[in-house]
């Protein structure tokens, strides 16, 4: 049988609720929504170490975090992974491309590739010189180098004068066509063009927003900026004491204290989303024009999610849906995978980690043993199965460190630092608005998440449980040993 072409279309930043298909009332996606209509939701997939470094190494291994290695944020660590999604599905014959985010090291890492154009937004630890490699991001990355090429030396996209983990937002300052997501779908196209047709291909279409800055087209902008937005959830066991403490900050880790700044981080926000779909849409376009629609397969998913203000809280690597859960969905075309039916949604638990297994299956080549995740095709074929009942997530992170035990139906959180617990049943209050941690009807259920927590940090080298009770306060670092001894 021959290899369908595959079409891994990553985003950065794109919470689980912020598309039309998920039912947002106010964000307007229309090509993502033909291909939920197309296809199988998962309508339950996390990212169990929601931010960029971590959770990409659960895309690129197959692996859970405590084996993969990385806990949370941390650059300059160097990817030796002996089995990476790229690297077998080229073993397995195909043509593999990457154009945009790797946020790998070095910056110029493969990890099985064949080639990549490179993109990866603006990195603080590479802007002058990543250590020990040397490599300048003006000069590794691809995007960069162009827009340099076209713009002149000095263009930047700091130039609209906001940060790439702000919440400020203002429309993009330079033509539409020189915009970081219009830059991917330029590439891969431009790879569509070049391609072998006599070999299937693996592109990852791999997008850098809505991670901020939030600087869509200014028609983008206009698209919201009038609308009456759904305010940010907040429940009733939130505290302000941090947004009182870091709310005037523009790249805090809270929102905005000013309401009228949290309005505008949204507008831009979505703004980003929906440019992002339309880009997404001439990729699309572009295989049904070149008759590769129908031999394909589309997998579309994000590393994390974006708090925007819920919670009172910004940007990601808190234990919260708007930071962790995350689109995604299966679409295929009509001379492959004739056993998913379009329109359907799936249930069960699914994670990054499950994308590179899903992707060999498709591939029909064998998973390798170091991979934890598993493939989603039997839950795409039969969604009322599952490959797991509960996740465990988690992140260093100061003083929010935290690890957390999810299913279908509720979530129980424990910060490793204070030892605070919080639980929802996510089934009556997807967004978390009510915590359940001391009602006696819940204490039955609390025990038994909390004994997954304990058995998934058993022989942990940060000690956070003896095996019968979880410990409070252990040092974390966002780096485990099983990442650097590779």
């Amino acid at each position: 049988m021959k290899q369908p072409n595959i079409i891994l279309i990553m985003t950065d930043q794109l919470r689980w609720d912020c598309l039309g298909y998920a039912g947002h009332p106010d964000v307007k996606t229309p090509y993502l929504d033909t291909l939920a209509a197309k296809g199988v939701v998962f309508d339950h997939a996390y990212s169990a170490c929601p931010s960029c470094i971590a959770a990409r190494a659960a895309l690129h291994t197959g692996m859970e975090q405590s084996h993969h290695g990385r806990v949370g944020y941390e650059d300059n660590i160097p990817w030796n992974y002996e089995h990476t999604m790229a690297g077998e599905l080229t073993k397995a014959g195909y043509y593999t491309q990457c154009v945009g985010k790797m946020h790998v090291h070095p910056l110029r890492n493969y990890l099985g590739f064949d080639n990549v154009d490179l993109h990866d937004g603006y990195l603080h630890a590479a802007r002058y010189g990543s250590v020990p490699y040397k490599e300048s991001q003006f000069v590794a990355d691809d995007y960069f180098y162009w827009l340099k090429q076209e713009l002149g030396v000095t263009a930047d996209v700091t130039d609209t004068g906001i940060d790439c983990n702000s919440y400020l937002a203002r429309p993009w300052m330079h033509e539409e066509k020189y915009h970081p997501t219009n830059w991917v779908t330029e590439r891969s196209l431009d790879f569509l063009r070049r391609r072998d047709p006599r070999k299937p291909f693996f592109l990852m279409a791999s997008y850098l927003r809505p991670h901020p800055p939030f600087d869509a087209p200014q028609y983008y902008f206009d698209l919201y900026k009038d609308k009456d937005l759904r305010a940010p959830f907040v429940g009733d066991w939130e505290t302000d004491e941090y947004l009182k403490r870091d709310g005037r900050i523009f790249d805090s880790k809270t929102g905005p204290i000013d309401p009228e700044l949290a309005r505008q981080a949204q507008i831009g926000y979505y703004a980003c989303i929906t440019h992002l779909d339309h880009q997404i849409g001439r990729l699309i376009m572009a295989l049904i024009e070149q008759e590769i629609y129908d031999d394909s397969v589309i997998i579309f998913t994000a590393d994390h999610g974006e708090e925007l203000c819920d919670h009172h809280m910004f940007r990601k690597s808190r234990p919260y849906e708007g930071s962790c859960h995350i689109p995604l969905i299966i679409s295929a075309g009509k001379n492959v995978l004739p056993n998913i039916k379009p329109a359907s949604v799936c249930h069960g638990v699914a994670e990054l980690r499950d994308v590179m297994p899903t992707l060999l299956d498709i591939a029909g080549t064998g998973i390798p043993s170091s991979v934890d995740g598993s493939s989603l095709l039997p839950m795409a074929e039969d969604p009322k199965s599952e490959v797991r009942s509960w996740l465990h997530g988690e992140h260093s992170y100061g003083e929010f460190s935290n690890h957390w035990i999810v299913t279908e139906t509720d979530k129980y959180i424990w910060y490793s630092e204070t030892g605070e617990e919080q639980y929802f049943n996510l089934q009556e209050d997807p967004h978390e608005l009510k915590n359940l941690i001391s009602d006696e009807n819940c204490q039955g259920r609390i025990k038994e998440l909390r004994a997954h927590l304990i058995d998934s940090l058993k022989g942990r080298p940060e000690g956070f449980t003896d095996g019968s009770v979880l410990i409070p306060g252990r040092p974390y670092p966002p780096t485990l040993p099983s990442a650097t001894a590779r």
